[in-house]
């Protein structure tokens, strides 16, 4: 007896198999070779043509320089600090747990955010839903085969044949477009030269090492006996893997005057080029300057940092109230009219010195404080007053006693700051 193969899409929401966009991608071979910039240069004018603009030459340029050991570990660090915030769906004001758990346990939350956050470096990302048996799922569309300056998917990256996206029932609810800033191509546009010189000034340290690190064997002899020629060189060839050469006992082999140098001059321009990256990426160098790095100067750059996460947090937060929770609404997933909302992230430290001043003034919950800081509070001290209080609530018109004399004090004006 034939099994009916189960659907796992909700009643009502079921999507035509012959509709994805995903499915649809013809894959090519793309030819690996090193880019240059003349290469940039031909990608950005065939992503800025007027009558059809591709993005093929771009992206396959994008998934190259992101190779790049640099590039990859800091793109995925502002992914992976997003992925870690603490998000609820809100209701009229109110979390909706239900809600809430099930975005937590489809997984789709941290499929999402990738996609977003790397929205800002390749400059789009085209979003299909699936249903399959381990539930909802978000797939990107190929990024070769998307033109989202002219709204158009391309089956064959080098074909005709195209779909104008934006017009087709399933765009707003299977299908989502995250376009950042519309016309923009990406921060990693601004990346690729940097890494391009990067891989130039290795590729020449590389070969410098090479050259200097193992230098050619030379041989002379004055015999013209062509056995006696074919005996030296598979002599040359055994001793060692070094190139040789066999000349004449009156000829002379010199090595090209160049600039003398160990390798600093290559050092410096992938240096320098690190750091631009770093800017582009991070708004700061973070942990690069083992040399001239100090605790304030790495402090600072922590702050930088933390304002380009809370500004990729302000768009994700966007990005799924506008866009993707109206789409998981009307394919069933969620339910209609509901919000994400992202914690603040709580300054630890700022908050214990909060909490260390106002210990003269109020009582703490010991739960609150076990809770918030990781500290076990086994007691009371029993030679100073309370600075925790057992239990919550022990607050009198706004103020507390700290040592139980029945003694208040007022808040110094400047303790909320």
């Amino acid at each position: 007896m034939e099994r009916k193969k189960q659907d796992h899409a909700p009643s009502g929401r079921k999507r035509k198999n012959g509709a994805s966009l995903v499915r649809r991608v013809i894959e090519r071979h793309e030819s690996i070779t090193r880019k240059d910039i003349a290469d940039w240069k031909k990608a950005r004018i065939q992503a800025a043509n007027d009558y059809e603009p591709r993005q093929v030459l771009l992206q396959n340029l994008y998934e190259e320089i992101m190779l790049d050991a640099l590039m990859s570990s800091q793109v995925g660090l502002r992914i992976d600090k997003s992925q870690g915030v603490d998000f609820s769906l809100v209701q009229g004001g109110k979390t909706d747990e239900e809600q809430t758990r099930i975005l937590k346990d489809s997984g789709l939350f941290d499929q999402l955010v990738e996609l977003i956050v790397e929205s800002k470096f390749y400059g789009c990302s085209l979003i299909e839903f699936s249903y399959t048996p381990d539930g909802i799922r978000a797939d990107l569309v190929r990024r070769q085969n998307v033109a989202p300056k002219t709204g158009r998917f391309y089956p064959d990256t080098y074909g005709s044949e195209f779909v104008s996206y934006r017009e087709e029932p399933e765009f707003g609810r299977w299908l989502v477009e995250l376009y950042p800033r519309e016309g923009d191509l990406g921060l990693l546009n601004k990346a690729v030269p940097y890494v391009l010189m990067k891989k130039f000034a290795m590729s020449c340290w590389s070969e410098l090492c090479e050259i200097f690190g193992i230098p050619p064997r030379v041989m002379k002899t004055n015999t013209s006996d062509p056995e006696m020629l074919s005996r030296a060189e598979q002599m040359m060839k055994e001793i060692g893997s070094a190139a040789y050469f066999i000349i004449d006992t009156e000829e002379n082999f010199d090595f090209a005057q160049g600039v003398a140098t160990n390798g600093e001059v290559y050092k410096n321009l992938i240096d320098t080029c690190n750091q631009q990256l770093s800017l582009l990426n991070l708004a700061a160098v973070l942990g690069q300057d083992t040399v001239n790095g100090n605790r304030s100067k790495e402090e600072s750059s922590s702050k930088l940092l933390d304002s380009v996460v809370k500004a990729d947090n302000r768009f994700i937060e966007s990005s799924f109230n506008r866009i993707i929770l109206p789409a998981l609404a009307s394919i069933g997933v969620l339910k209609p009219g509901l919000r994400l909302v992202i914690a603040k992230e709580v300054d630890v430290e700022k908050l214990w010195k909060m909490v260390h001043e106002g210990s003269q003034y109020y009582d703490f919950d010991i739960d609150w404080i076990r809770e918030t800081f990781g500290i076990e509070v086994t007691g009371l001290r029993t030679d100073t007053a309370p600075a925790v209080s057992p239990a919550p609530g022990n607050k009198k018109d706004g103020k507390a006693g700290a040592s139980g004399s029945g003694e208040t004090r007022e808040l110094p004006d400047d303790f909320f700051f």
